[in-house]
């Protein structure tokens, strides 16, 4: 009697694909992680510098603005150079700039230096997602398997951040947080030199679109600006007035020069495909309801159920978690079920958890709130690999970049959306305003899964891997 042994596959093309996924899961990695230490060490960056809060609130800003409105031409730059060579420099820009942040004499430097590693971060990511694309070489299975794991990596980041901040700020002092980029950039950059081949350029024929790269950024410095001066100044402001009419006109002369131009840096056709679309929609949604609960209830636990920073986050470490893991398996129910069952069960799931919270209130303990924060948790991460994994199918791999690019630059948009739109809310009364927020969240999700129902078809999106059947 024998006994068949389960083989694993060691073949080259399975080795290159798991050396890629590590490779990319790191620059995401240390984006993510970068989005997430810094919060906890900007009472001690304040106290060294003498600063205000604004000025710290740029620290913050100043990374994820220039993240944001770069994304759109790293993902071009990722098609033309190639997603390699383009990848790698993505990491030497992050280390040097975290280098610089660390170093930083004054708050003006820290500020200019954390917008140099917005350039860095906007080139990681959607360069790591055409190395994923590459790799995968058309196994839609394999690709969102991959995707699970590359956002994974993301989610341990963010569950790591604010632990590892705490840590190093108490212990190290605040520059050294800058400090702990340095080791991951190093072996990301080795790595990928070391084991990945070079990709060649996708576009490298095509002329550069320099006045639509260059329109590509104002839209959103302006509408972004807009919303931040919003938030201190109001909306009559001057300077939001301005901001608000830069964004608006020159969002208006980015869409005419990108139908008018024979190499757009967005070429506008993309959005013809209906899966491509609601998947850009869904991610906006997504990074504005997430994004705007975090602030939300970071400022709730401490100031209504008075726990400290460090006990804040500590609180979010189980959402992190349950983000981390649901990632991993949205990837597999993509590969298993298509993109429409994992993207509309997970805003679904996401909708019930807000339903949940409804009943907040001053008194609420954490551990009622936790429950339904987990929900929606849960939700976002079987959502966010296959609204990826939906871009990157929806495309040709020579505009894998800049459909990549696209996606990121939207949902980091909604994040700033979402922070702007929240923080409004709980200015006046801060338990009513978070009730009411957690109500337009479901909204907003159910809303984008009945597009997400309408707009995909099953036939247009199902992977291949899902229609063959299991083996007995």
């Amino acid at each position: 009697m024998s006994i068949a042994l389960p083989t694993i596959d060691t073949s080259p093309a399975r080795t290159r694909l798991a050396i890629t996924v590590a490779c990319t899961s790191l620059g995401f990695f240390v984006v993510q992680l970068d989005g997430s230490i810094l919060n906890i060490a900007l009472s001690q960056i304040g106290i060294s510098f003498g600063t205000s809060v604004a000025n710290l609130q740029w620290t913050v800003d100043a990374y994820f603005v220039v993240f944001a409105v770069l994304l759109l031409s790293a993902g071009s730059l990722s098609d033309r150079w190639g997603a390699r060579r383009a990848f790698v420099s993505g990491f030497m820009v992050f280390s040097a700039a975290s280098l610089l942040c660390a170093v930083a004499p004054n708050v003006t430097a820290l500020v200019a230096a954390r917008a140099v590693q917005g350039c860095g971060a906007a080139l990681l990511v959607p360069c790591s997602l055409t190395l994923l694309n590459n790799a995968c070489q058309g196994d839609s299975g394999a690709r969102a398997r991959a995707v699970g794991l590359w956002t994974a990596a993301g989610g341990v980041a963010l569950a790591a951040g604010p632990i590892l901040g705490g840590f190093f700020v108490e212990f190290l002092g605040w520059r050294s947080i800058f400090l702990v980029n340095l080791p991951v950039g190093l072996a990301g950059v080795w790595l990928t030199l070391r084991f990945l081949g070079p990709s060649e350029p996708e576009a490298e024929g095509r002329g550069l679109d320099l006045i639509g790269q260059s329109l590509s950024a104002l839209p959103l410095l302006g509408i972004v600006g807009a919303i931040i001066e919003a938030g201190s100044l109001g909306w009559h402001a001057p300077i939001t007035l301005c901001s608000l009419i830069l964004g608006v006109t020159t969002g208006i002369g980015f869409i005419v020069v990108e139908r008018t131009t024979a190499t757009p840096v967005l070429p506008l056709n993309l959005f013809d495909n209906a899966t491509l679309s609601t998947a850009i929609i869904v991610g906006f949604t997504v990074n504005l309801m997430i994004f705007g609960i975090t602030f939300a209830f970071a400022l709730y636990f401490q100031r209504v159920l008075s726990l400290s920073a460090a006990e804040t986050g500590l609180a979010f470490l189980p959402f992190a978690l349950t983000v981390t893991a649901a990632n991993v398996v949205g990837g597999r129910c993509v590969a298993r079920y298509g993109l429409r069952v994992a993207i509309i069960a997970g805003l679904v799931i996401a909708a019930a958890g807000c339903g949940l919270l409804l009943g907040i209130g001053h008194h609420t303990p954490y551990l009622a709130i936790l429950p339904g924060q987990l929900i929606i948790r849960l939700g976002i991460g079987l959502v966010v690999p296959a609204i990826t994994t939906g871009v990157l199918s929806a495309v040709a791999s020579a505009q894998s970049g800049v459909a990549s690019g696209a996606l990121n630059a939207v949902r980091q948009t909604g994040g700033a959306v979402g922070v702007a739109l929240y923080g409004a809310l709980i200015a006046t009364d801060m338990v009513r305003g978070i009730q009411i927020a957690l109500a337009l969240s479901g909204l907003f999700l159910l809303a984008a899964a009945i597009v997400s129902f309408s707009a995909i078809q099953v036939s247009q999106e199902l992977p291949s891997a899902a229609r063959q059947p299991r083996a007995p």
